[in-house]
């Protein structure tokens, strides 16, 4: 069973999949308050319920993450009810996450990146590319009309790859950082899994040193990075961003 979402409408132009609650606040937040402030309404699904996790219960990350919700001014935010730590690329999951874009209708679709230390990270990414495309096809028996996103992004802020381009998020880092601290279950200092976490006190400096340094590729003070695998179309070299010199 999903848990309750958190909705304001409209639904979702833009829709960012995670495995984990708070994992779209590290990789895409910004990003996210960008496209809210341009007037376009944004969603998260997170696939897990963090019932695994070494710190906090589902319950308390479903409350942190209804908050993080928002701070970061997304139209809508639901988990569904894969088990975390142990994600899978199945027909099942696939048809769970299909029957969420049917109802979402999304134009654009932001993925984790297709590599990284937690399996539940790049097992999303894969699961979530062939949701998107299942979700097109005509005779799949779920409930919606077919309906595949125009576009599918990666968020690589933790894969160590050239990005294909940042997003500028540097009038929204301070509102970022809120939301990524609206997970007190897993950023507020304490003694369990304190070999595995940052502490709190270094959340701050880090979390700005990143975008900072996606930010300095593009000539802007913080940035989020995204890759995309198909080539882009270009028709205007003029005013193409960011000098080469």
């Amino acid at each position: 069973m999903s848990s309750t979402p958190y909705s304001l409408f409209p639904t979702p132009s833009i829709l960012a999949i995670a495995a984990h609650r708070d994992d779209v606040e590290q990789t895409c937040g910004g990003t996210l308050l960008v496209q809210s402030a341009a007037g376009f309404s944004t969603g998260i699904l997170d696939l897990t319920q963090g019932e695994s996790g070494t710190r906090g219960s589902a319950s308390e990350r479903e409350a942190e993450a209804i908050e993080a919700a928002r701070i970061l001014r997304v139209s809508h935010r639901e988990a569904l009810d894969l088990p975390d730590g142990s994600l899978q690329n199945t027909l099942e999951n696939r048809l769970k996450i299909a029957a969420v874009l049917r109802r979402l209708r999304p134009r654009v679709v932001i993925l984790p990146y297709w590599q990284g230390r937690h399996p539940d990270h790049y097992t999303t990414a894969i699961l979530g590319y062939e949701a998107c495309f299942a979700a097109g096809l005509a005779k799949l028996d779920i409930p919606g009309e077919p309906h595949r996103p125009y576009k599918i992004l990666y968020a690589s802020l933790y894969a160590d790859v050239r990005p294909t381009f940042v997003v500028d998020i540097t009038p929204h880092i301070e509102t970022r950082l809120q939301a990524l601290l609206a997970y007190r279950s897993q950023y507020g200092n304490q003694s369990q899994g304190a070999g595995l976490f940052v502490p709190e006190e270094e959340i701050r400096e880090r979390t700005f040193s990143t975008a900072r340094h996606f930010g300095l590729l593009a000539g802007v003070r913080y940035a989020e990075p995204f890759v995309q695998k198909e080539v882009a179309l270009v028709s205007d070299l003029i005013h193409l961003p960011v000098a080469s010199l």
